[in-house]
């Protein structure tokens, strides 16, 4: 392998335009950089494929479509209809998500999503708009969502307990996923690239081939990711609206 290079040093974090008022860093770094990458090209892509409504419909705006009733699918089917009100911030998360991933699969770019700490704010953002939807729709009611029903009421304290460990951790389970997922992918990449460059074309094929049957695998898992992502923030919010135990 390459010396003095790491498969960790594409994670780095990068100042680009420096800035600091106040005692505050607020520096345009490589990660701000893609974020807003990622937003304006998700941006571009749905205003691109609402626009033309043919009704023979071109390539975007088939893909447009399929993604919308694909998340549309995903929220009737794990919340009802009583979830089609939150759908656009859903499919927001989902878009975002998405095209972040994919963006980190194009050399020499930055996978804003292999950084626990915006995997985190996502999460803990749909955290905690789920559980005020949860408090707001049903008041003191939601604490009952951490009541299983059928239960003794001598070990109800206990499960009480352990039903809001379980419920206060979500954030980071959510986070972890996604964040591990890519960041992993990414790794492996590297490594085998490495290996490509130190033993050279002719001996290095191996690994060559297997770069590109893992750049295919890390499309699907890029995808994957945000859908899964997806169906768990329409089960949390199943359960602020529904309660169910």
């Amino acid at each position: 392998m390459a010396e003095g290079h790491s498969p960790l040093d594409q994670f780095k974090i990068e100042r680009l335009i420096p800035i600091d008022i106040g005692g505050y860093d607020l520096s345009i770094t490589n990660s701000t950089l893609f974020m807003g990458l990622a937003v304006l090209l998700a941006t571009a892509f749905i205003m691109l494929a609402a626009s033309p409504r043919a009704l023979v419909p071109g390539r975007l705006q088939s893909a447009g479509e399929m993604a919308y009733e694909l998340i549309a699918g995903v929220v009737k089917d794990n919340v009802g209809t009583a979830g089609m009100q939150y759908f656009p911030i859903i499919f927001t998360i989902f878009i975002f998500i998405l095209f972040a991933n994919l963006i980190g699969l194009v050399p020499y770019t930055f996978t804003v999503t292999s950084h626990i700490a915006v995997t985190f704010a996502i999460a803990f953002t749909v955290f905690i708009g789920v559980t005020l939807i949860g408090i707001f729709r049903h008041g003191a009611k939601f604490i009952t969502m951490f009541l299983p029903s059928g239960v003794p009421l001598w070990i109800m304290p206990l499960l009480f307990v352990i039903e809001l460990i379980s419920y206060m951790t979500r954030p980071i389970s959510l986070s972890v996923r996604l964040f591990a997922n890519m960041m992993a992918g990414h790794i492996m990449l590297k490594v085998f690239a490495m290996f490509v460059v130190s033993l050279g074309l002719l001996a290095g094929w191996a690994p060559l081939a297997f770069i590109v049957g893992l750049t295919g695998l890390e499309l699907l898992v890029a995808v994957l990711q945000a859908y899964v992502f997806t169906i768990l923030t329409c089960i949390y919010l199943n359960d602020a609206i529904h309660l169910h135990h």
